[in-house]
């Protein structure tokens, strides 16, 4: 228990800092102990992973590829909706896609739907564990079959995710 309580505090603290993009005393010091509340606070949910596993040079290559990929989407959808408010001539296909999944654990499925919803593409709706499905918003629907779909719109995503949950 004590290990869930240091690793998501450290976790939080991480987040703290990033938010923050402060560094005086008075911030990090109540960072600190706001961090280690976080931990006693969520540490029964469950277990954490180690903040240092992520420095495996293989599970760091593929955090940084993962980074990479979706900052390349982000942009390219926030450009595409752009494009699309301005030139509203062009065909506006949004509607609701069911794309299979091949992450099975709760982490994958969650970090699936946060990454894939930071682009503005497609926003997750629902989960469907049982069927191993998920269910999108999508600004333009892709064509093809939901297999096809899936690969535009959560299978990449998916393959990095695995890269860097492996054990």
């Amino acid at each position: 228990m004590i290990l869930r309580v240091l690793y998501t505090g450290v976790w939080a603290y991480a987040v703290w800092l990033v938010i923050t993009w402060t560094a005086t005393a008075e911030q990090l010091i109540f960072g600190a102990v706001l961090s280690l509340l976080v931990g006693l606070a969520l540490a029964p949910l469950g277990d954490v992973a180690a903040p240092w596993r992520v420095l495996d040079p293989r599970r760091a290559v593929a955090l940084a590829t993962l980074l990479v990929t979706c900052a390349v989407r982000i942009v390219r959808a926030n450009v595409s909706l752009a494009h699309r408010i301005l030139a509203p001539s062009r065909p506006l296909r949004s509607g609701m896609v069911v794309v299979p999944t091949t992450m099975r654990t709760d982490a994958g499925i969650g970090a699936t739907g946060l990454v894939t919803s930071l682009i503005v593409d497609n926003q997750i709706v629902d989960v469907d564990t049982d069927r191993h499905v998920l269910q999108y918003h999508a600004v333009a629907v892709p064509e093809g079959d939901d297999q096809q779909k899936a690969e535009q719109i959560n299978a990449p995503i998916e393959r990095l995710l695995a890269r860097i949950d492996r054990r």
